[in-house]
């Protein structure tokens, strides 16, 4: 873990409040939906990418449809459509 993350859990178990927890679960929420929107906006329609299939294998697919959190993909073998989480997906250009 790095130090950041260390500092974060350290701070987490010093809460005294349930109140003082709320606020730091809100925050998570909040960034979790910043990264995803972020996400969302890296990808266009036409991309290749890949991303981790239910058995654990890399799938390889183009971006046909951009929604608010999930992306619509259609594999490469096959042709399968799947609706992916913009999180789990990454460029093909970014991995060669």
């Amino acid at each position: 873990m790095s130090n950041k993350v260390t500092k974060a859990v350290e701070a987490i178990y010093n809460l005294e409040t349930n109140d003082q927890l709320n606020q730091v679960i809100e925050a998570i929420k909040m960034k979790r939906t910043y990264l995803a929107n972020m996400a969302i906006r890296s990808f266009m329609v036409g991309d290749h990418v890949q991303f981790k299939g239910r058995t654990g294998g890399a799938v390889n697919a183009t971006v046909e449809k951009i929604n608010k959190k999930y992306v619509i993909v259609s594999t490469h073998i096959g042709g399968e459509k799947w609706r992916v989480p913009a999180t789990h997906l990454t460029k093909l250009s970014e991995i060669a």
